[in-house]
């Protein structure tokens, strides 16, 4: 791997595109989350910078460059969905009353709760419920690292976690298995529309619209239940 410093125009433009289709599939899975003064095409330009990031700080004793260019453009694209995020507190505040009363209720009924028990419970009528989780298009994000503790690490960049494939650790291999059962186990107790979405989205990497097309629903039902069965795992994980 020539160095980036090294490389001419003509090699520089090479290489932005060969990663330029991952790129661009990137910026558009993720487009959903954008707020309404960001576009995919600002996530493209972003990727492209973090292509051009990663590269340069690219190590070959520490991971193969597809996989570490890969994390760096898709890291690029969350950092900056989050650096956008404009939010409210007040809204902020109703999606974590939604995990607290999903997770008190599905507690004593010892099963998860319907949409019309948990808008019951915080005294809002169904469609004010289903707008809250619209609402929220861009507040909740599953990320594996979300269900495991808190890290105190501050900036650690992941890539500086990355083991040496001669030297795995059976601890952590043994953590991560008894994670993954756990949240395989949170998913198989989810309605069926919900896990089907779940898989046709993270699985298939079928888009909201495909999935709708798929399941003859609309596209906005589509993310209602999308962000629910979200919110329902995050409850469950605390």
């Amino acid at each position: 791997m020539i160095s980036y410093a090294l490389m001419n125009e003509e090699e520089k433009e090479a290489l932005i595109k060969e990663f330029l289709p991952f790129i661009k599939y990137t910026a558009y899975r993720l487009a959903w989350r954008l707020p309404v003064h960001l576009t995919a095409e600002d996530l493209i330009s972003v990727g492209t910078m973090g292509l051009l990031d990663a590269v340069r700080r690219y190590d070959q004793e520490r991971a193969r460059l597809k996989t570490f260019v890969e994390f760096r453009i898709k890291g690029a694209m969350l950092d900056e969905i989050r650096a956008n995020d404009m939010v409210p507190k007040s809204m902020k505040k109703k999606i974590d009353s939604l995990r607290k009363t999903h997770a008190r209720l599905e507690k004593e009924l010892c099963r998860l709760p319907s949409e019309e028990e948990i808008a019951k419970a915080l005294d809002i009528t169904v469609e004010e419920y289903h707008q809250t989780l619209q609402d929220a298009n861009n507040c909740i994000v599953l990320r594996f690292e979300d269900f495991k503790g808190n890290n105190d690490d501050g900036d650690l960049d992941i890539a500086d976690c990355l083991s040496d494939k001669e030297a795995k650790n059976p601890l952590e291999l043994l953590e991560d298995t008894k994670l993954r059962e756990a949240l395989a186990g949170a998913i198989d107790r989810l309605q069926e529309k919900e896990k089907k979405i779940l898989s046709l989205y993270y699985w298939d990497e079928l888009t909201m619209k495909e999935i709708a097309n798929v399941l003859d629903l609309t596209e906005g039902r589509v993310s209602q239940l999308h962000k629910q069965a979200l919110l329902r795992l995050k409850a469950q994980f605390g």
